[in-house]
């Protein structure tokens, strides 16, 4: 059996992939996607199959309306993860990520943009979700776009919140500020 990743840290690894590489599991194709920052190692899969919408799985990368902490990466490298490589997938990808987080996610994303009408939305929606036992995942890149601060750092709200307009630097403003989040 073969175990794809990135990181020599990983027990079972026997296969080390790099970014842009391409492999199959049967009829479906998988791209790996470099993301390192929550750790050095960190690997996002795209699934593509016929007849199905892409799914990326984000480990601890991209989450519901939010992202991993910068365990062992820096600002620059989640902006390149988050907004040049995993927004930049059609807006129909499914998003599968490593926990699910996101009611509290979303707390912190209406905490850095009170009146955004997606997040407000999303918010009702996660409620009904996990008062009838249903998961919140999977989401979508579009609708991440719509509600996930992180990926919003281009966004003249956030660049507010965040009290500066470079967006590598909104980038690690509003992780410093989602570290400190009580609510």
């Amino acid at each position: 059996m073969t175990f794809y990743g990135g990181d020599d840290r990983i027990g079972a690894l026997n296969k080390t992939v790099v970014h842009n590489e391409t492999f199959n599991i049967g009829s479906m194709k998988v791209t790996c996607f470099e993301t390192p920052c929550h750790t050095t190692g960190h690997i996002c899969y795209l699934v593509e199959g016929e007849g199905a919408d892409p799914a990326v799985f984000t480990g601890d990368t991209l989450f519901a309306a939010g992202c991993g902490r910068f365990f062992e990466g820096t600002p620059p490298q989640m902006y390149r993860a988050l907004i040049e490589i995993l927004s930049t997938l059609p807006d129909n990808t499914r998003v599968y990520c490593g926990h699910e987080y996101t009611a509290q996610n979303l707390k912190f994303a209406k905490h850095v943009e009170p009146d955004n009408p997606a997040v407000l939305a999303m918010i009702k929606e996660v409620a009904k979700k996990r008062e009838a036992g249903e998961p919140t995942i999977p989401t979508t890149i579009g609708q991440e776009k719509t509600f996930n601060p992180f990926m919003r750092v281009l966004e003249t709200e956030v660049k507010k919140f965040a009290g500066c307009s470079d967006p590598i630097e909104v980038m690690g403003a509003i992780r410093l500020a989602k570290d400190k989040f009580k609510g």
